[in-house]
């Protein structure tokens, strides 16, 4: 298949020596580049998705400690599971990690299926985990693009095409399977990767420290501050909420699970009520009529900010006591301080955990 963007003299064996010759020798001391198993291959990389590299590994060694094998994770309980990814976010990703391993374990016996069909149908495993995964665990030459490769590429080969638009992406497979090493695939892939994230990064990329500055378009024409291409994201919609934090006489604080499906599934928070349609003065009222309590006294604690890629939480945290406290109210229960320990939360209401340790305490 011929590439518009591959120049014709484009010397591809130079480009993969200087490519993987870099990476063997700069490469970053990561824990799940220690071996090339395909489970632990997996986790890092859905784990990686959107979060930064200093920020999975603590993750990575907790939840491989914990859930060290296949088998391990399709029978541990969610809560069990959601808890070992508290703080990470995007929590949708360990949900369909875990449902993908269930698949692993049904219909391969344990092993991650090393054919692209049978891995790429798996949920959660989308084009560019499944190029990672094949590459880099079985050596096979598959494209594995990323926002890091799109941008690599986009200076190398002068793509002016918008990398947020999904034709793109396909330019890119397409560039990568052209130049990929057959020789090693892994190492090839983890080198742009890895050149994305050090050295042509997405701001001031150090021209002078790249291993392939010689074959790069936009160097030479100067445009490595220009591309890639990108349209900007849509601003993202605020919502102003109230965080409660009701305490009973058993010293006991009101929590809830949220739905199965949409944002934050099955994670556990304290209630909460939009401030688009209530204020301080109705919060009572709106309150008895979901929970059925009075609130006797309320405080105003802190204001938490959220950030999600596609909104933000504005949470004005207060907090408030019940003179008499069922063990379970409507959709929520009281839990202990200890029992809070063992719920998983999502970030935006574990920053309001201190306040509630200080209210039970």
């Amino acid at each position: 298949m011929t590439i518009s963007f591959l120049p014709k003299q484009f010397p591809i064996h130079a480009f993969q020596e200087a490519l993987v010759s870099w990476f063997k020798l700069e490469q970053r001391d990561l824990p799940w580049r220690k071996d090339q198993d395909p489970y632990k291959v997996w986790v890092s990389e859905i784990m990686l998705q959107q979060t930064k590299v200093d920020t999975v590994i603590p993750y990575f060694y907790r939840f491989l400690d914990k859930f060290p094998t296949p088998e391990s994770l399709a029978n541990a309980d969610e809560q069990e599971v959601l808890k070992a990814w508290e703080g990470l976010g995007y929590y949708s990703r360990a949900r369909n990690l875990q449902s993908a391993v269930k698949e692993v374990m049904e219909n391969y016996g344990g092993k991650v299926p090393n054919n692209p069909k049978e891995l790429g149908n798996l949920k959660g495993v989308g084009p560019y985990t499944k190029g990672a995964i094949l590459s880099i665990a079985f050596g096979q030459p598959e494209p594995a693009v990323d926002g890091n490769v799109m941008r690599v590429f986009s200076r190398i080969f002068k793509v002016e095409e918008d990398i947020a638009k999904p034709k793109t992406r396909k330019i890119h497979e397409d560039l990568v399977r052209s130049v990929i090493s057959k020789e090693d695939p892994s190492a090839f892939n983890q080198g742009l990767m890895e050149l994305g994230a050090l050295i042509c990064k997405p701001r001031n990329p150090d021209c002078l420290l790249c291993p392939v500055q010689e074959y790069c378009m936009a160097y030479e024409q100067g445009l490595e501050d220009i591309l890639p291409i990108k349209t900007k994201a849509k601003s993202q919609r605020v919502e102003p909420y109230a965080a409660l934090l009701i305490k009973n006489e058993r010293n006991e604080v009101l929590v809830q699970k949220r739905p199965e499906k949409g944002l934050l599934a099955n994670l556990y928070e304290f209630p909460m009520a939009s401030l688009k349609d209530l204020d301080l003065t109705t919060i009572p009222n709106w309150f008895y009529g979901e929970y059925g309590l009075h609130i006797d006294i309320i405080q105003k604690e802190t204001v938490v900010k959220h950030v999600f890629s596609h909104l933000t939480w504005e949470l004005d945290a207060y907090s408030a006591t019940v003179q008499s406290g069922k063990l379970d109210v409507g959709p929520a229960t009281f839990c202990s301080l200890k029992d809070l320990e063992l719920l998983p939360f999502p970030v935006s209401h574990q920053k309001l955990l201190p306040f509630v340790k200080t209210l039970l305490t």
